[in-house]
């Protein structure tokens, strides 16, 4: 088979189930936009090696796969992302916290290339979260009922990871100062 069909050539592409669309659709920037992310956290993971994040990471990639698909999925009826997940993603989020010093100022996201890299993916996935908040405004839109919680919650694990990466380096939080 094939990999390209030269169906989308005309700047169309059809979705699961549904119809054809632009590929700058809505539906299309949100599950674009989670497989971006998707990619970012696959070179985190190669950046990352064989450390303790690692397994979290390809579980939240396998996570995102199925978030897009049901994006890529008009009136799906079969929710793949549940509560559940949020509420794995909120005990993550506890569970690396834990050895961190609590904030006092905002920071800035640098640190080592694996926390600079994490900080980028965190980035993605707020604009993965603002793609879908988007979505679920269009008028007679369904969107997965957990899908803008579970990716607020990814994109503050995302940054707990990024200090706590640093902090398992011994790099500091680097303070915003206005200037």
């Amino acid at each position: 088979m094939k990999i390209y069909t030269k169906t989308g050539d005309a700047g169309e592409t059809g979705l699961f189930g549904g119809p054809r669309v632009r590929k700058d659709h809505v539906r299309i920037e949100a599950f674009g936009t989670v497989d971006e992310l998707n990619s970012h956290l696959g070179l985190v993971r190669t950046i990352s090696g064989a450390s303790v994040i690692d397994a979290l990471l390809r579980r939240v990639q396998c996570e995102l796969f199925d978030l897009g698909a049901q994006l890529a999925t008009p009136g799906a009826s079969v929710e793949r992302i549940g509560a559940h997940h949020v509420e794995w993603l909120e005990a993550s989020i506890d569970h690396y916290e834990e050895a961190l010093e609590p904030l006092a100022c905002f920071i800035l996201p640098t640190g080592t290339p694996l926390a600079a890299a994490i900080h980028v993916a965190r980035t993605v996935c707020r604009r993965a979260e603002r793609r879908i908040v988007n979505l679920a405004s269009q008028p007679d839109t369904v969107i997965p009922v957990n899908a803008i919680e579970y990716v607020n919650r990814l994109g503050d694990l995302l940054f707990v990871l990024a200090r706590f990466t640093n902090r398992q380096e011994r790099v500091a939080d680097d303070p915003w100062h206005p200037v």
